[in-house]
């Protein structure tokens, strides 16, 4: 275990949001690679929980609680300082950590505005009541984001793509857990 890092319990509504890529200047600031192209969970919350890197060396096990003093963007990346963390051979240790935020964390999102972990898992039918799969990810290509839903067909598990597009899209009712869209089932 880091000195000054004491062990946490995970929330139940936890989110993985970046990891800690690297030590960042001399005071024990580190990089962080946001998940997510906007880094809003980061900056709400001042309350991080950090898990050991899936791969490579480990300097802590468990789950850690971080209290973050500052966190900015620099560049491509996130900055960010914590109180447990003082200097820049501390910051190097969480080299790989994972990052999780609770999502009450997060900021309230705009009408028609949703979190992509809130979307996955919702199930989406047509406008005919015809089931179409579930979203397992989303995918940005650019200029839109595309649901990535699987569905069954027979034996087989296959892979259907809508852009999330208000043109395709009618609505989304995250209380009952599904998408409605105007899409056909041999699109």
């Amino acid at each position: 275990m880091l000195p000054g890092l004491e062990p946490a319990e995970l929330p139940a509504d936890a989110i993985e949001v970046g990891r800690i890529l690297d030590a960042w200047g001399i005071k024990g600031w580190f990089k962080v690679l946001s998940h997510s192209a906007s880094s809003e969970a980061l900056f709400s919350s001042k309350r991080w929980y950090l898990q050991p890197a899936e791969r490579g060396a480990k300097t802590f096990s468990g789950t850690v609680r971080l209290s973050v003093k500052e966190a900015k963007d620099h560049s491509d990346v996130v900055v960010a300082c914590a109180h447990e963390i003082p200097d820049r051979t501390a910051a190097e240790a969480l080299k790989g950590a994972r990052i999780f935020v609770s999502r009450s964390n997060f900021p309230s999102t705009a009408k028609d505005e949703y979190y992509w972990v809130d979307l996955i898992g919702l199930d989406v039918v047509n406008r005919e009541g015809v089931a179409l799969g579930q979203v397992t990810d989303l995918m940005s290509t650019g200029p839109q984001t595309v649901l990535v839903l699987e569905y069954a067909e027979g034996e087989k598990t296959l892979e259907r793509m809508i852009p999330f597009v208000s043109a395709f899209v009618d609505g989304v009712d995250l209380a009952a857990r599904r998408i409605t869209v105007d899409w056909q089932p041999d699109y």
